[in-house]
């Protein structure tokens, strides 16, 4: 039995840990449902989540796909229950990088493309995006590394 202490506690993570994914763009039920599969110990059914978190099935259902499609939890089946559980992925650290890294060689492509279609006069606006290239550039090559460090 935990005591109150560590209620608060865990309870206090997973709120803050909504916050931070809010604070990221994203929504704060995906953030406390990574916090509780990061603090406690899953897998947990859709129920769980929602008893847990005082949220609606269908809340639950929309952040967890997206959590699954950003590689950082699992579906999976518990054999002899029916519905789908979730825990947390193997690795969800280097998934969410990969991701990150994914989306700036999107980012560098997205810039070179413009580079190439505006007129060469526009000599402010070829500075600006070399300057975003460059940056896009150095973040990637840093993830690059993080993940290399990760795994």
């Amino acid at each position: 039995m935990k005591d109150l202490e560590t209620i608060t506690l865990v309870e206090d993570f997973i709120e803050k840990m909504g916050m931070n994914a809010q604070g990221d763009g994203l929504p704060r039920i995906s953030g406390k449902i990574f916090g509780l599969l990061l603090i406690e110990t899953g897998p947990f059914s859709f129920q769980e989540i929602s008893e847990r978190l005082s949220v609606s099935r269908g809340s639950v259902s929309t952040n967890t796909r997206l959590l699954e499609n950003l590689g950082i939890i699992d579906r999976l089946a518990v054999k002899g229950e029916r519905g789908d559980f979730f825990q947390l992925a193997h690795a969800p650290f280097t998934k969410l990088l990969e991701g990150v890294f994914k989306r700036m060689e999107k980012s560098i492509s997205t810039v070179q493309e413009a580079q190439q279609a505006i007129p060469k006069s526009w000599k402010k606006s070829h500075e600006r995006l070399a300057d975003l290239q460059n940056f896009y550039s150095e973040y990637l090559h840093s993830t690059e590394l993080l993940i290399q460090k990760l795994t």
